[in-house]
């Protein structure tokens, strides 16, 4: 058999996924949850408690013991890993890791994290939640002005690298100048599986606000305004299909052949494009997850006016754009919660009693920092007084859903249809409010590993050059679960308006 590993560390645990391209199937999986399997961490929804809600850092010895464990996991499925031909991996956007020294080769008689604690400049890593650089990406905006959107693809944004690590070099400047290697979490996790530093990828440097996204290099620059010396501490930036080194023998404890090849990882938005299968124009994306996110390709490179989409490169080539709402499922289940009721009710119940529309009812539910509007001090606000259980479900999905069609419009491309994945894309609710917002046919794929899927088809297209659509064809296949209705069309075409009104009052009066 033909088997290829994705692994996805992401927010909250650390997923496998084992494809067999000869035979067109799933062969394997496994699944670590940081809070659940690894609880001396402290970080029960993957990140550590601080006092200051703008900070979000996680700890990355986590990661490293939530894949050894995933791997424990994958093995004692009776695959046979010796089969397995290569490794990829997706890592959550925009985290940061500091090394203070070189990784090196490993001793067989202890635990990785072991070997690694003393590694670090920085004990924690600052994640794609953390939002406390807002005077930096001010400074960074004014000094560049438009520049950084034109190069980069974004303004200066507060969960990304570039302004974490400007921040940690004006705060903590002594550990920023002890600091050999800065890696973001995909960086970071392949090297581990290498034994050595290896590079970054186009897909996920496109989120640090360093990379040029017209000449695919680091900007001399902006990586010289960001912190001195900089240049010297950013890996290599690669190509998407890169093979960045070979299995340390460490591995081989889990079944692995030694020094089989590792394909540089991405990041978790790229990988899932691919996972998706969206390479077909008019094709969009919705992830579900902690976070929300939209997603598609793009044939050319251009902005959004508001800065709140976002240009990475496409792992399968081009471009892709970007618009993440972290509010997403934390915030959907906050309200659950505040009801007291269960998922099926969330899901089923609550659309039954009540209405597409809602009666204008409408929710901005920032129960955390938000990215897209940015939105810095949490704030749930709502333009009605009183509500039912039901009605207060349906407004968050509604407003959740409009919120992202107000803000993908800069896009300009048409949508046919959108692919959902992610936990809560198993939602009916859901699938026909996206239905109808969009106007546009809604499909589900079967694998909700999105992530860690599209990096096992493209560690399989860069070993044995399989070409992406047709691995796509075999692992991305679709069931449709929604179509819009005409009339409910019509009903969040007008709401869309009041919802937009409500934002933008919003953001003025902020």
């Amino acid at each position: 058999m033909s088997l290829y590993l994705g692994i996805d560390v992401s927010t909250q645990g650390v997923k496998c996924i084992v494809i067999d391209t000869e035979n067109g199937r799933i062969a394997a999986e496994s699944n670590v949850n940081f809070g659940k399997d690894l609880p001396h961490y402290n970080s029960p929804d993957g990140f550590l408690h601080n006092e200051n809600s703008l900070i979000c850092h996680a700890n990355p010895l986590m990661w490293v013991d939530g894949l050894e464990l995933a791997l424990e996991r994958l093995q004692a499925t009776q695959i046979n890993m010796e089969e397995i031909r290569g490794i990829s991996g997706s890592g959550q956007q925009h985290g940061t890791v500091y090394l203070a020294s070189e990784i090196q080769s490993y001793k067989d008689d202890k635990k990785l994290s072991e070997q690694l604690r003393n590694i670090f400049s920085r004990s924690t890593s600052p994640i794609w939640m953390d939002r406390s650089t807002k005077d930096i990406c001010d400074e960074l905006n004014k000094h560049f002005g438009s520049q950084l959107i034109t190069k980069t693809g974004s303004p200066a944004i507060e969960r990304f690298s570039g302004p974490q690590i400007r921040a940690f070099y004006e705060r903590n400047p002594n550990e920023y100048h002890n600091t050999e290697k800065i890696h973001l979490v995909s960086s970071f996790m392949a090297s581990v599986l290498c034994g050595k530093n290896v590079g970054i990828d186009y897909g996920d440097g496109a989120g640090m606000n360093l990379l040029n996204l017209n000449t695919l290099n680091w900007d001399k620059e902006l990586v010289e305004f960001t912190a001195p010396n900089l240049a010297e501490k950013l890996p290599e930036i690669m190509p998407s299909n890169s093979i960045v080194g070979k299995l340390d023998k460490y591995f081989c404890r889990f079944g692995f052949k030694a020094g089989i090849p590792i394909v540089i990882w991405s990041g978790d938005n790229p990988n899932s494009l691919i996972g998706t299968g969206c390479f077909e124009r008019g094709v969009a994306a919705i992830s579900l997850g902690t976070s929300d996110t939209f997603f598609m390709p793009m044939d050319k490179f251009h902005t959004d006016p508001y800065g709140y989409g976002h240009i990475f490169g496409n792992p399968a080539g081009g471009f892709m754009s970007l618009i993440c709402f972290s509010n997403g499922s934390l915030a959907r289940e906050k309200i659950r919660n505040l009801h007291k009721v269960d998922w099926h009710y969330f899901d089923t119940t609550a659309m039954k009693e009540s209405t597409p529309g809602n009666n204008g009812k409408l929710m901005l539910p920032y129960f955390s920092a938000e990215s897209t509007p940015v939105i810095l001090q949490p704030r749930v606000v709502r333009n009605y007084d009183k509500a039912t259980s039901a009605e207060e479900i349906r407004a968050i999905l509604e407003s959740q859903i409009l919120s992202m069609r107000f803000h993908s419009e800069w896009i300009g491309e048409n949508i046919n249809r959108i692919r959902l994945t992610g936990g809560a894309s198993s939602s009916p609710a859901i699938q026909q409010i996206v239905a109808d917002v969009f106007n546009a046919e809604v499909e589900i794929i079967q694998v909700s590993n999105s992530a860690g899927l599209g990096s096992a088809l493209r560690c399989a297209a860069a070993i044995d050059n399989i070409a992406l659509p047709t691995l796509a064809s075999h692992f991305c296949k679709s069931e449709k679960v929604a179509s819009p209705r005409i009339g409910a069309h019509k009903i969040y075409k007008d709401l869309l308006k009041k919802y937009q009104e409500l934002e933008l009052n919003f953001m003025n009066l902020s």
